[in-house]
């Protein structure tokens, strides 16, 4: 059976979610041996090992100028990693993925400043609005998980507008290589203060790898292939489906159940980010003559 040549950056996108969902669900395999903390480290770690190997930075790097932009880009890198590992440690999967996805949603929407994005924004906030612990009540979230998740969105929509301008000054593949290693010099040093020598177990370093290639080696590789040959609608389109497959992933790996109210929460985020995306591309190309 053949595969339409069409389909596979599609099916390239599809397999970079799954990826990703995929690796997050594993870590949370880890947390009660090594934390959060040290989880995200080892997973900065390795990732950041394989994307120096692959991408050189040493070679055509950026230029003096640009290292502050390139140093902020990889602490806002870090600081989000480490903020949603420790919301997913509180949280079910797909909740802290609908969560954090609030940040790319809040900077493609005021970016567009269409007024029928407001419509996306009713939806986000309905979503939110059924995830945030009203009152403690019996199946509230956790507050300080939620707490995380906000931050770690808030980091992400600050890393898409400084990824911006890194990408506009170096090599995208050099440019998340450097990133990384920087995120390291925060994550590292957090990591083994909390977790201490049970970072270095033998019988975590297959976990922490698996950790490592599918949240960032796979994906990173799989997104630049498709970008080269989808639109960047269908591509934020189809990443809208992250909530989603997060929520699926950790019910299958984990066991996550969730709430019909939390369900349509994470509906509710991934309608907003789905539309703004589409909504967004669409303005573009009526302003164009």
């Amino acid at each position: 059976m053949r595969i339409n040549p069409r389909l596979l950056p599609v099916l390239a996108v599809l397999c970079s979610i799954l990826s990703v969902q995929a690796g997050a669900s594993f870590s949370k395999h880890l947390f009660p041996i090594l934390g959060p903390e040290g989880v995200t480290a080892l997973r900065q770690l390795y990732s950041t090992l394989l994307l120096l190997l692959v991408f050189r930075p040493w070679k055509g790097g950026p230029e003096r100028k640009d290292w502050g932009v390139v140093m902020l880009y990889g602490g806002l890198l870090g600081v989000m990693n480490l903020t949603f590992y420790l919301a997913i440690a509180r949280l079910p999967l797909g909740i802290g993925v609908a969560l954090e996805f609030l940040g790319p949603l809040a900077v493609a929407i005021l970016s567009s400043r269409q007024a029928r994005d407001f419509v996306w924004v009713a939806c986000a906030v309905a979503g939110l609005a059924l995830l945030i612990p009203w009152g403690g009540h019996t199946g509230a979230l956790d507050p300080v998980g939620v707490m995380w998740a906000l931050v770690a969105a808030l980091c992400w929509g600050l890393y898409i507008i400084v990824g911006q301008k890194v990408s506009d000054r170096v090599h995208g593949g050099k440019a998340v290589a450097l990133g990384m290693a920087f995120s390291l010099l925060l994550t590292l040093p957090v990591g083994v203060i909390h977790s201490g020598a049970a970072l270095w177990s033998p019988s975590v370093l297959p976990w922490a790898v698996a950790v490592a290639v599918l949240s960032s080696a796979i994906p990173y590789s799989l997104e630049m292939m498709a970008l080269k040959h989808i639109p960047a609608k269908t591509f934020g389109l189809m990443m809208s489906l992250e909530p989603a497959t997060g929520a699926l992933l950790g019910f299958l790996i984990i066991g996550e159940q969730l709430s019909l109210t939390q369900c349509v929460a994470i509906a509710l985020v991934v309608i907003a980010s789905a539309g703004s995306s589409l909504t967004a591309r669409r303005a573009v190309d009526e302003a164009l003559p």
